[in-house]
């Protein structure tokens, strides 16, 4: 079996592209060099437009155009739509309209890779409770016109890709590599597809030891992991905070969850699974990844695993999976 293995900076993070085919020999096969190029490039595209961190992108463009529907992409267009189901099937708890909160937050650049220690921001963190929707509810307002080949976007929101981005691109990456054996790792959001050469393994790791929380076998879908952890900072108050904020008070959320992994039928589909879990908390977040499965790390380390988990598999927050 022909495999192909490419590593690189992207979104944040790192991107994992894995390749298998059956064509002969060791060395990657014509196929794979092209389909990893294009994979590639195809997320190079892809960051360019949906980061809010270069002023030359197009979603970093639509805080400048006082217009409320302008003319986008496809592939912004694609975005806004997953900002749309990710509203619908969150009850408002994932919520794209919330850059500027990020940015008041402390979240305005891209990520510098130094992370507070979890335990002093834990301490820190104030009373646990579930996120809710921001009173606006102002997800409701975006919307797509693919015939007129326009978005529109609430009056005043900034709009952040975030993980949505991720789950999304994974998915459009993983739409070229039908009939491949692949992996698709984007900062913890995964697609993934069997190739006819059975399940992959997926370890979770468990974000206090680093160890295997749980251990994966699945074949093609979408495994997704949001967590509190890998991004942690002091704000300008001094205050611990992350990314995952909660809409109602635009401030970081404190759940008591530090990580929920979700398995989704695409990596958008688990991605918004899985923050939703984390957001709304350890009772109702054991509902949301009820109907697929998932795991839940609480902030005293003890792992939950949700039982449709046990038959169809997932991974977390960060994963290595090997193309068997």
């Amino acid at each position: 079996m022909s495999r192909l293995e490419l590593t690189f900076p992207s979104m944040g993070g790192h991107a994992r592209v894995a390749l298998a085919d059956r064509a002969p020999g060791d060395g990657p096969s014509p196929r794979l060099v092209a389909a990893a190029a294009g994979a590639r490039a195809l997320l190079d595209d892809l960051e360019a437009r949906w980061t809010r961190f270069d002023a030359g992108s197009d979603l970093a463009a639509l805080a400048g155009d006082p217009r409320r529907e302008v003319p986008a992409h496809p592939h912004v267009r694609a975005l806004i739509r997953a900002g749309m189901r990710a509203g619908r099937h969150s009850g408002g708890l994932v919520d794209m309209t919330l850059a500027h909160e990020l940015s008041a937050a402390g979240y305005a650049g891209d990520w510098p890779g130094e992370t507070a220690p979890l335990g002093a921001a834990l301490a820190a963190a104030p009373e646990r409770r579930p996120a809710a929707a921001h009173a606006a509810q102002r997800w409701r307002e975006l919307g797509v016109d693919d015939v007129a080949g326009t978005i529109r976007r609430p009056a005043g929101a900034g709009l952040d890709s975030g993980g949505l981005g991720k789950g999304l691109a994974a998915d459009l990456l993983a739409r070229d590599l039908a009939g491949l054996r692949y992996v698709v790792d984007l900062g913890g959001d995964l697609a993934f597809g069997h190739g006819g050469a059975g399940p992959h393994v997926i370890d979770v790791e468990h974000p206090l030891t680093g160890g295997v929380a749980h251990r994966l076998r699945l074949g093609t879908g979408g495994v997704a992991t949001s967590g509190i952890h890998r991004r942690l900072w002091l704000d300008a108050e001094g205050r611990p905070a992350h990314h995952l904020l909660d809409p109602a008070t635009g401030r970081p959320a404190w759940t008591g969850l530090l990580t929920a992994t979700a398995v989704g039928r695409t990596a958008l589909d688990a991605e918004i699974t899985a923050k939703t879990a984390l957001l709304a908390g350890p009772r109702a977040g054991w509902r949301v990844l009820a109907a697929l499965g998932g795991v839940l790390v609480h902030e005293d380390g003890r792992v939950e695993v949700v039982p449709a988990l046990a038959r169809l598999a997932a991974r977390a927050v960060r994963t290595r999976a090997r193309v068997a």
